[in-house]
C-alpha cells in the first residue's frame, strides 16, 4: 500500500497484523494494547462495538484476539478514520471490520453489540496542556464527546447483560461509577495499572455490564514494567511475545 507523507508502517507482531501510522498524529500507546488483552476474554463469534476508534488499533488487535467477531468502529474525525480504513484494508480485514465516520453522539447503528470497547479521551475540556495540533487535541481532550457521552452510547448499543470494556485514567473513577450507574451500566471488574511497583497507578480497566447484579472484583495490580525497565511477564503475555 502507498505511503502518505509522514506515515510509516509498524509490525504489531500479532497474527502478521500491521498498521499506518502518521508521526504527527496521536500514535496509539500501551493503552489500547492493554485493553485489547482485558477484553480478549469477549467469546468468539461476538459483535463489538468500539467507540472513538482511532487509527483503527483496537479493531487490529481483537481481529487476532477474538475469533470470528465483528468490528464496526467509530471515529469522529475525518483524516484519522480514513486511514483506519486504510489499515483495515492493509491486513485484509473487510469481511470483519467497518470503519464510521460518525461523532458518537449521533450514531445510529439499529442493532445491539455484545460488547463495546472505548478508550476515550482522557482530559476534560479546558484542563491539562492543551496541543495546537487538532487532531492530537481531540483525541486527548473531550472536544467532540465527554466521558458521559461515551458511556451513555455505550448502554444504548449493548445487548441486555453486554458489557463495556473501557480504559481511562485512575482520578476519572469516580465519574466513571457515576455515568455507569446512570445508564444502567454495573460495574463488575477494576484492573490498576502502574508504570512499576513503586509508582502510583497510571491507567485503570474498567469492565461493566448492562443490568448486571451488583458485585465489583478488584484484580490484582498489573505492573507495565519491572525492576530492570523491560517490560513485565503480564505485559508480554498481552502482547502474545511469550
Amino acid at each position: 500500500m502507498e505511503l502518505k507523507e509522514d506515515e510509516r508502517i509498524d509490525d504489531l507482531q500479532l497474527n502478521n497484523l500491521k498498521i499506518i501510522q502518521n508521526k504527527n498524529w496521536f500514535c496509539f500507546g500501551i493503552d489500547s494494547v492493554l485493553l485489547s488483552g482485558f477484553a480478549s476474554e469477549i467469546k468468539r463469534n461476538s459483535t463489538i462495538l468500539d467507540l472513538g476508534s482511532g487509527t483503527g488499533i483496537l479493531e487490529l488487535l481483537l481481529s487476532a484476539k477474538v475469533e470470528d467477531s465483528k468490528i464496526i468502529g467509530v471515529e469522529v474525525q475525518k483524516e484519522v478514520a480514513e486511514l483506519a480504513k486504510r489499515n483495515i484494508i492493509l491486513n485484509e480485514l473487510e469481511d470483519r471490520v467497518e470503519i464510521l465516520n460518525k461523532n458518537i453522539k449521533d450514531l445510529q447503528l439499529n442493532r445491539l453489540f455484545d460488547a463495546v470497547v472505548t478508550n476515550p479521551p482522557y482530559k476534560e475540556k479546558d484542563t491539562g496542556l492543551v496541543n495546537d495540533n487538532n487532531i492530537k487535541l481531540i483525541s486527548r481532550h473531550e472536544i467532540e464527546g465527554n466521558l458521559e457521552d461515551f458511556i451513555n452510547v455505550a448502554s444504548k448499543n449493548l445487548k441486555d447483560k453486554g458489557t463495556m470494556y473501557m480504559i481511562n485514567r485512575p482520578e476519572r473513577l469516580i465519574d466513571i461509577f457515576e455515568y455507569c450507574r446512570k445508564y444502567k451500566l454495573e460495574p463488575k471488574e477494576l484492573q490498576l495499572v502502574y508504570s512499576n511497583i513503586k509508582g502510583k497507578p497510571v491507567l485503570v480497566l474498567i469492565k461493566a455490564t448492562k443490568n448486571a447484579k451488583k458485585y465489583l472484583k478488584i484484580k490484582e495490580p498489573l505492573y507495565i514494567y519491572n525492576d530492570k525497565g523491560n517490560y513485565t511477564e503480564e505485559v508480554l503475555k498481552i502482547y502474545n511475545k511469550i
